[in-house]
């Protein structure tokens, strides 16, 4: 019973180190993710300027 025991407490052991690297995997991609974001939106750029050309160039 004894040896059933220690066996229990690895187990426990092993699923918890597992359970807190999953939880961190996924807050750092949660945080990747919205970094991401922000940085598509700072180097977002219109397409206005094309209006501003003469139709010639444009063809």
């Amino acid at each position: 019973m004894d040896t059933f025991k220690k066996v229990l407490k690895i187990v426990g052991i092993i699923a918890a180190i597992a359970g807190l690297a999953a939880g961190i995997y996924f807050l750092i991609s949660k945080v990747l993710a919205k970094k991401k974001e922000a940085d598509d939106e700072e180097n977002y750029v219109t397409c206005s300027c094309l209006d501003d050309e003469p139709a010639e160039a444009a063809q």
